[in-house]
């Protein structure tokens, strides 16, 4: 079992590995008698494990079970999962249990961070895309009609545990999909993930593990200076300029790490275009996101649709699109990019016809 700690407005530790799911009632940083359990259907089974975890440890606990997906992430959702958190008695000394995917985590998370005013929160990621992103790091949120996690608190976990077994009956576009997230930590700061992602990595890769850690480090590493991402924490959003106005435009059909890996593609562009980056660095990172079958383009019928969409992303400063660019493995660097510039990647990369 690999335990990472993250140090966020508490330390908590990432507990990584076969049978970490073991570890949950071990993980209570203190009594509760209460549990809310968030999960959507297809988990279920997980889910309750989960719970019989808590009800041994003499925890009463209750389920709320959310639409799939993006589905789970919206103000209806939000509400009836107050109101499941209402006729469950939950108190300020009691818990939320996130069992899922990212958009679970999401949704746990900000429940949990607006219930009472907040109570505590532990995310048992089921995803490999949860297990290095969305369960790790604080951030919480749902979808507005304007865009993705516009509405959200920075709420940070007492655990997260993330097991690896639960990656066996995860669909394979889905296990895919995390490695995107997986493979932008290497392009942002630790080069050995790249190597151990040089070849095609399925659910019984030996490295697994390995990448998931990895992953983890980065992102603790960088949420440990820079919680609530008034700095360096904007480098993890390394390829999400564009990748959430794919998911947006798409109405959530792309999943999100395979719109984060067509998203690092049109950075790699723009980072050309800015003369901050060279042909090689572009293809070197096209190779090893279409090594693990990722996507590496997209088309839009219209560059307006594009702007009006970015227009709205979280680094927005005074209508102006700030981008996080690399120039090699782990030198990133912040910029506003003009739209001019952003419409000539685009067109380079095929995004757009004119």
């Amino acid at each position: 079992m690999r335990v990472v700690e993250v140090r966020g407005e508490h330390k908590y530790p990432v507990v990584v590995g076969s049978g970490a799911i073991n570890q949950v009632a071990g993980s209570l940083d203190r009594d509760y008698a209460r549990a809310l359990v968030i999960h959507p259907v297809a988990v279920g089974q997980i889910a309750r494990e989960v719970g019989a975890q808590l009800e041994k440890a003499g925890i009463t606990t209750s389920y709320f079970v959310h639409e799939d997906g993006e589905l789970g992430k919206t103000v209806e959702q939000l509400s009836a999962a107050w109101e499941a958190a209402g006729d469950s008695h939950i108190g300020r000394r009691d818990l939320i249990v996130g069992v899922g995917g990212g958009a679970t985590t999401d949704l746990a998370g900000f429940v949990a961070a607006t219930w009472l005013r907040g109570v505590s929160v532990l995310q048992v990621p089921t995803s490999l895309l949860a297990m290095v992103d969305a369960a790790v790091g604080g951030k919480t949120g749902i979808n507005t009609r304007h865009g993705k996690n516009l509405a959200g608190a920075f709420h940070s976990p007492i655990a997260v545990i993330a097991d690896t077994d639960c990656l066996a009956t995860l669909p394979q576009a889905e296990f895919r999909a995390g490695l995107g997230e997986i493979i932008k930590c290497g392009f942002i700061r630790d080069e050995s993930i790249l190597d151990l992602a040089s070849k095609p990595v399925t659910k019984s890769s030996a490295q697994v593990v390995d990448l998931v850690e990895k992953s983890v480090r980065v992102k603790a590493d960088v949420v440990g200076v820079d919680l609530k991402e008034s700095g360096e924490r904007e480098i993890l959003n390394y390829g999400h300029t564009l990748a959430h106005v794919i998911e947006k435009v798409s109405g959530y059909q792309i999943r999100h790490g395979e719109a984060v890996s067509i998203g690092i593609m049109f950075a790699a562009h723009v980072a050309v275009e800015l003369g901050l980056a060279d042909e090689d660095w572009l293809c070197k990172q096209r190779r090893l996101l279409a090594t693990q079958g990722l996507p590496t383009s997209w088309h839009c019928d219209r560059m307006d649709t594009i702007l009006d969409v970015m227009s709205s992303d979280k680094k927005v400063r005074s209508r102006q699109v700030r981008m996080v660019l690399t120039t090699q493995s782990g030198h990133t660097l912040v910029r506003v990019v003009e739209p001019a510039t952003l419409h000539a990647a685009a067109l380079t990369m095929g995004v757009v016809d004119d």
